[in-house]
């Protein structure tokens, strides 16, 4: 059990029979008018649904651990992603609904981290940037100040917009989140 006013970002919850994750918590101090309040915004890990929840800082959760575990992507249908785990070789399936627009950043091989609960896969814990090749885009235009920005079709179909000096297999670092380009990739000679 744990204290509403010690919940932080990322944790697990069972509320309800639900479980969720906590994605922020903001902690109200009282004033002599008004009690204190832990505002959070949670998301359901099975359906991916969200919502806020308003609670008295001396409320009691049931926190819940998530045992992590690394797994390979193997492919997708139409309501779940598949993973392999490399050491058993068994398969799990997590359902699309629950991870969101991932998706197109998913390749075939990518090891990710999968949160289990028990013998369930629940939810990715997909990193923030993903390293793509670029497929397609203009050559870059000469003197123009490198602020300025240029379309490009990533190795994964996704259209970005890339700084003027990146080139075709060149290899740039998505954020996944706002899918936008955060820089490019150079790889180090060995």
């Amino acid at each position: 059990m744990i204290l509403a006013s010690e919940i932080r970002a990322g944790i697990a919850l069972s509320i309800d029979d639900r479980l969720y994750r906590v994605l922020e918590v903001v902690h109200h101090s009282g004033t002599g008018q008004m009690a204190g309040f832990v505002l959070s915004k949670l998301q359901d890990v099975r359906t991916g649904h969200l919502s806020e929840r308003r609670m008295k800082p001396t409320d009691k959760l049931e926190d819940i651990a998530l045992a992590k575990r690394q797994m390979e992507y193997i492919y997708h249908d139409d309501e779940s992603f598949y993973f392999m785990d490399p050491g058993t070789y068994e398969q799990y399936s997590i359902p699309k609904i629950a991870n969101g627009p991932i998706e197109k950043f998913l390749k075939e091989g990518m090891k990710v981290t999968v949160e289990m609960l028990g013998e369930e896969a629940l939810a990715l814990q997909f990193p923030k940037v993903v390293d793509l090749k670029v497929t397609l885009t203009a050559p870059g235009i000469r003197g123009e100040q490198e602020s300025t920005m240029k379309t490009a079709t990533l190795e994964n179909g996704m259209e970005i917009f890339v700084s003027q000096f990146v080139q075709v297999g060149k290899i740039v670092r998505a954020d996944t989140e706002k899918g936008k380009y955060v820089e490019r990739v150079t790889l180090k000679k060995v």
